[in-house]
């Protein structure tokens, strides 16, 4: 997407937190917990809402942020030294729960292993290694999914990175909703048989069955050999690997869903095809 979302706010909040736990909830995903006074003040909206997350540039170093001024901070960050600098990447909240002793959040990281077996990207490597009281920080960038008003019908799709985003889509929407729902996961062992979605909205598991394949290459199979014809009031929501993305908004706009009713977002592209965790 070429413009800042709408629900993106324009004065975002920086949060400190510490990791709570860490918890393998699939054998491709690792949930995370983080709490902390901080998150009190974080404005939670459902939906996809997500934020970016920071974490020390090395285990067990020191949390070095950037000042945040309005919407800017990306040149504060590249500021800050090399070795001190944190890493940043994108999550959504999988879940927020306010108790009696603070807010906790919990995201969920994929994980993946390279060539040679081992765990890759750095997150995946701090969510299975973290200790609880290890330091990160939260930006909030609220939801991306904004369907306008008297929208009809949703159609959803993603691959195991949007998949977060997806099920809280799910969980925010009206029960009375009606639509589609395509979930691509590496393997069997990811789908979500509890997943929490209103009746109206019929969800497609696929699964790669833990097999070397490009991400989303199913996901794109399915929406476009399953989504159609739609009602130019319906809305669509398509992220996950750039393939799936694009290849998405294209089939929507030919099935004739206006492009101001179509968000997408290419998360990553997939220049190698990574493999699931055994």
């Amino acid at each position: 997407m070429s413009e800042l979302p709408r629900l993106m706010p324009s004065d975002p909040r920086m949060s400190r937190a510490t990791v709570l736990r860490t918890t393998r909830t699939s054998p491709s995903f690792q949930r995370v917990t983080v709490g902390g006074p901080a998150l009190d003040g974080f404005d939670w909206q459902g939906h996809d809402h997500w934020f970016r997350l920071f974490v020390p540039a090395t285990p067990g170093a020191a949390l070095v942020l950037p000042e945040v001024e309005g919407r800017s901070w990306w040149q504060a960050y590249l500021a800050i030294a090399e070795e001190q600098r944190p890493h940043c990447s994108n999550y959504t909240v999988a879940d927020l729960r306010r108790t009696g002793t603070g807010t906790e959040i919990d995201l969920d990281v994929v994980l993946h292993v390279d060539g040679a077996g081992d765990l890759a990207g750095r997150v995946a490597r701090w969510s299975v290694g973290a200790t609880p009281g290890s330091p990160v920080a939260l930006l909030d960038q609220g939801p991306m999914f904004d369907p306008p008003a008297g929208t009809r019908r949703v159609h959803l799709a993603a691959d195991e990175s949007g998949l977060p985003g997806v099920r809280g889509i799910l969980r925010s929407l009206a029960p009375t909703a009606v639509g589609t729902a395509v979930l691509e996961v590496p393997t069997d062992g990811d789908v979500d048989h509890r997943l929490v979605h209103p009746a109206g909205v019929e969800v497609t598991w696929v699964s790669r069955g833990g097999h070397h394949g490009r991400p989303g290459a199913g996901a794109l199979e399915v929406l476009e050999s399953r989504t159609g014809p739609v009602d130019p009031r319906d809305y669509a929501f398509v992220v996950g690997e750039s393939s799936l993305a694009t290849g998405g908004r294209r089939h929507l706009r030919r099935l004739g869903l206006p492009a101001s009713r179509i968000t997408f977002s290419g998360f990553y592209k997939a220049a190698a095809h990574p493999q699931p965790v055994a």
